[in-house]
């Protein structure tokens, strides 16, 4: 393998890389070995047919693209290695030529690591907040329990505030079909908070088989932004009137509920909710910790590179984000009138603070010698191994250089997380006396 390195500004370096047919031979032959895993290939049992075979039926150019991921890893991560340079973030690959049996030639510009200034450690106060769940909390999740085990049963009288509906609906914007607002069999519980603010009052007193058409406006950060703070017409249709009644909150309710008793089950209750409200006061102090943290230090020209890495990653998220609820990416950007290239570049100001995060992160363990142990490592992965089960893929994921880097990082993170909490938070309490007895002095 040779390459030739040459330095780009904001912190990248653009490696042109050269492999020899010879040299990316036992990646073409494990690759052929997988294809012929997938492929009924006559005469030959899965995974056993001989290379020459397997050119000769699927195509040698087919056999490099599926070795390609593997030979380019392989390689980059040797000349990153000869070429001692500390790299962040993934590269941008590009393949300059590829044919069988020719020498493979790609280039990678790589993000370098910038030099990052930390401050004193002394200068970062966050305060922990005490963590306390009330009886009034525990109630609520009992209550949303019962819900869970309510009944219900059709009556023939007005629908009152505790009882749930089942309409038909169509909702209207400036007299034309509103997209996504036509449905059949909608279920309304009366007594819960709708989305559209005054809906489920304007249904009480309706009877089964009854019409009415009334105007409501959307709230102002609906989802849909073409509709958000809009007067909406809508015309609903009765189909059915149930009345709901829920189980009493005592000994058998929580024995339904697998608890021996209703103060065993509300004891298990209040225990999750401190846990709960333990970790978000967790989160929110780490939060606060690198806010800090990257207001006070000094980084060179973060990498344009990792920016873009950390943008696709933000958009990765939401998109998931969004299929959750049932919304695609598509109809997202066109409620919002943006295209992918616009809300990328909303996403540049985010990603920068998540860029820094991220080398804060690197240059705290560095400074401090917090590494990851093999056995961390080592647990890691085998806790990956038990989640995924026998999946194929994970376990061939889990031999690629880049995947355990990935997973050595994000170990290492937390362990960075959990220095500066335990550093903090103790200097923190430590000059809380101190603070307390200057105050009294001064009284």
């Amino acid at each position: 393998m040779q390459y030739t390195a040459k330095k780009l500004e904001k912190s990248q370096m653009e490696l042109i890389i050269t492999v020899t047919p010879a040299e990316y031979k036992h990646a073409m032959e494990h690759a052929a070995e997988h294809m012929s895993e997938r492929a009924a290939i006559k005469g030959f049992r899965p995974g056993k047919a001989p290379y020459a075979i397997v050119k000769e039926q699927l195509g040698e150019i087919k056999i490099m693209e599926e070795a390609l991921e593997h030979i380019v890893q392989e390689n980059f991560f040797q000349a990153v290695q000869k070429e001692k340079i500390e790299t962040v973030g993934a590269p941008q690959i590009s393949i300059e030529k590829m044919a069988p049996g020719n020498d493979l030639i790609f280039k990678a510009v790589v993000a370098l690591l910038p030099k990052v200034t930390l401050p004193d450690i002394n200068s970062i106060k966050v305060e922990q907040k005490t963590t306390e769940v009330s009886q009034k909390q525990v109630d609520e999740v009992v209550e949303n329990l019962k819900k869970m085990q309510r009944k219900e049963k059709t009556k023939t009288g007005s629908a009152q505030k505790e009882d749930k509906m089942v309409i038909d609906m169509d909702m209207f914007v400036d007299k034309v079909p509103m997209e996504g607002g036509q449905a059949k069999d909608y279920q309304v519980y009366l007594s819960e908070d709708h989305y559209i603010p005054g809906f489920g009052e304007q249904l009480v007193g309706l009877k089964k088989d009854e019409e009415k058409e009334f105007s409501l406006k959307f709230p102002k950060e609906h989802f849909q932004k073409q509709f958000a703070g809009k007067d909406v017409d809508i015309k609903v249709r009765v189909k059915d009137v149930l009345e709901l009644t829920y189980p009493e909150a005592d000994d058998t309710f929580a024995k339904a509920l697998g608890q021996d008793s209703l103060a065993k089950l509300q004891d298990l209750l209040k225990h999750n909710l401190l846990h709960e409200a333990e970790q978000k006061e967790e989160q929110r102090i780490e939060v606060a910790i690198l806010e800090q943290l990257i207001e006070k230090s000094q980084f060179e020209d973060i990498p344009e590179i990792l920016i873009k890495s950390e943008k696709n990653k933000i958009f990765f998220e939401l998109k998931h984000s969004l299929e959750k609820h049932g919304v695609t990416i598509e109809q997202y950007l066109k409620d919002l009138k943006k295209t992918e290239e616009e809300i990328f570049k909303d996403f540049t100001e985010q990603a920068i603070q998540r860029a820094k995060s991220a080398l804060l992160s690197r240059q705290i363990a560095m400074e401090n010698d917090i590494k990851v142990e093999k056995k961390e490592l080592d647990d890691e992965i085998a806790g990956i191994r038990t989640s995924y089960g026998d999946d194929k893929n994970v376990e061939e994921n889990l031999k690629r250089p880049d995947v355990i880097d990935t997973i050595a990082t994000t170990i290492q993170n937390r362990k960075v997380l959990k220095f500066l909490k335990e550093k903090i938070l103790d200097q923190n309490s430590k000059s809380e006396p101190q603070k307390n007895q200057n105050s009294k002095s001064q009284i």
